[in-house]
């Protein structure tokens, strides 16, 4: 299982690593900065959350533990946890994106009225899977 201590930290490619989906009990950590934005996470077994500058950007039922999160052009990052999770992702409005999980092109997907896309992510404890998901 990775740990991410302090549950959020900037990697040295830039990128975000959060969560930790073994925690009994609700942890957060607020105002964490990266790259000029301010984040919180709130996370443990049963949930994952993370904000930016007080917006939704990522959620996992059940909590899961994500590392390498970078979302520019391309969205990608490992996400691993207990078991099968749900993730959901603030992206634009009624757009189509294209799904890759482990390298296996999952297909494309349209946002909702409010940019929310969720997928399922089928996990393994201890065995992260690689997620890329691009504007079409």
């Amino acid at each position: 299982m990775t740990i991410i201590e302090g549950l959020i930290r900037t990697e040295s490619d830039g990128s975000l690593s959060f969560g930790n989906y073994s925690l009994p009990k609700k942890s957060k950590v607020s105002d964490f900065e990266h790259n000029g934005d301010l984040y919180k996470v709130k996370t443990h077994k049963e949930v994952t959350k993370l904000e930016r500058n007080d917006m939704f950007v990522y959620e996992s039922v059940p909590g899961t533990t994500v590392t390498n999160f970078k979302d520019n052009d391309v969205i990608n990052f490992e996400v691993e946890g207990f078991e099968d999770a749900q993730v959901t992702l603030e992206l634009e409005a009624e757009q189509e994106y294209s799904i890759e999980i482990n390298d296996k092109d999952i297909g494309t997907m349209k946002t909702n009225l409010g940019g929310k896309l969720t997928i399922s992510v089928e996990l393994d404890e201890d065995v992260k899977s690689k997620v890329v998901i691009k504007k079409v």
